[in-house]
């Protein structure tokens, strides 16, 4: 294999997302490797801003379920990870080191919890994959947020960013085409001509992509399917909720 395209690679270019799963367990090896995993992930000044919960009991798994979506593959895979920023253990551990300041509240340390729960969870996906398991994140896990995060017992200054579905693939599922790489890449500075014109190419991908996938059902663009994403209000409670827990104060 040659260096353009090691195992690495190979792995990362055949994520997809998997939804239905076989009742085999996911061993608690499995579970610290994939764990230990997502720690090894970049983190901002080393503050490691993030907690998992591992929900596995199948009566939570029910309940996180219905909270979510009533997304039935969280009921089926047998670890359901929920990936939560979390800045309680930081402002907790630091308090008697401390004056009468802090900005544990501010926006930049949100976006720093925020993206090291993401860049964890990112590696512990790739981990997984590459022990056989499939994933699929759940945003669903924010749908109805204050009531997952009492159901999970999270303090102030966590939030659940996203769940994470673990488990042995009872599927197959083809590769979802992206963005062509012109419209995401840009050298030396941001082309706006670009960043849009090579959607139209795009466009006509997707819509072939969907027709196939649908049998003929479905023939929409990219654009016209985040033209109706954006004209849904969706989760409009998160900003509210954010600042409830202490988030984004400053």
């Amino acid at each position: 294999m040659s260096d353009a395209v090691n195992e690495t690679l190979a792995l990362l270019m055949n994520h997809r997302s998997i939804r239905a799963y076989h009742d085999t367990p996911v061993s608690q090896d499995q579970l610290a490797s994939i764990v230990a995993a997502g720690q090894m992930a970049s983190t901002s000044s080393n503050v490691q801003a993030y907690t998992v919960i591992a929900v596995t009991d199948p009566e939570l798994k029910s309940k996180v379920a219905k909270l979510a979506g009533n997304q039935v593959y969280i009921e089926q895979c047998p670890v359901f990870l929920v990936w939560c920023a979390d800045l309680y253990r930081l402002k907790k551990v630091t308090e008697s080191h401390l004056g009468d300041t802090s900005y544990e509240d501010s926006t930049e340390n949100f976006i720093v919890a925020t993206v090291d729960a993401t860049l964890a969870a990112q590696n512990a996906a790739i981990a997984a994959e590459s022990l056989g398991l499939g994933i699929v994140y759940i945003g669903g896990v924010r749908n109805q947020i204050a009531e997952i995060s009492e159901l999970l017992g999270l303090p102030e200054l966590v939030y659940p960013v996203f769940g994470m579905c673990i488990g042995y693939p009872n599927q197959e599922t083809g590769l979802r085409p992206r963005l062509p790489m012109k419209a995401v890449l840009h050298m030396n500075g941001y082309s706006r001509e670009q960043s849009v014109e090579e959607v139209k190419a795009y466009d006509t991908t997707t819509k072939q992509y969907l027709l196939e996938r649908t049998n003929g059902q479905n023939d929409a663009t990219w654009s016209q399917m985040m033209a109706k994403r954006l004209a849904e209000p969706t989760r409009l409670h998160m900003k509210e909720f954010l600042k409830g827990k202490g988030f984004i104060q400053k």
